[in-house]
């Protein structure tokens, strides 16, 4: 009778923070794409105005009626110069640095609570073996 004994040896490495970092990641680059979105809307708003664009145009329908909501809290804050149509939107500037403020805001609060630093690796070892009974004649 022979005896063989298999050993397996299995070691996994993990760093306990990592997922919290890739999440505060993602986050804050959700973070800024939306910024990035409503700045792009809101200064085509400011360009549209500022060249009388066609407000019946469905484009400019557009964009005038989605970036309305965003305006809504700078609504009356200055007086808005204009002539022959065209419209010098001081408003809109406003707003784009005021959202651009808040979402650095935003930012810096996520990472502050999820961010945690790279720590130490942890890792972990699986010994498996088991042993196999061969008969000779």
């Amino acid at each position: 009778m022979t005896e063989n004994r298999v050993s397996e040896v299995q070691t996994t490495q993990k760093e306990p923070e990592r997922e919290r970092r890739i999440f505060t990641f993602k986050a804050t680059q959700l973070i800024w794409l939306f910024l990035g979105i409503l700045e792009v809307l809101l200064a085509l708003r400011f360009a549209l105005k500022l060249i009388a664009a066609n407000p019946d145009s469905p484009i400019a329908a557009f964009i005038y009626g989605f970036t309305a909501l965003f305006l809504l809290p700078f609504a009356g804050l200055t007086a808005e110069p204009s002539a022959g149509g065209m419209v010098l939107e001081i408003a809109t500037l406003i707003a784009m640095a005021v959202y651009a403020l808040i979402a650095w805001a935003i930012e810096r609060v996520v990472w502050l609570i999820f961010y945690r630093p790279h720590g130490p690796v942890v890792s972990t070892t699986q010994t498996s073996s088991s042993e196999e009974h061969l008969h000779n004649p």
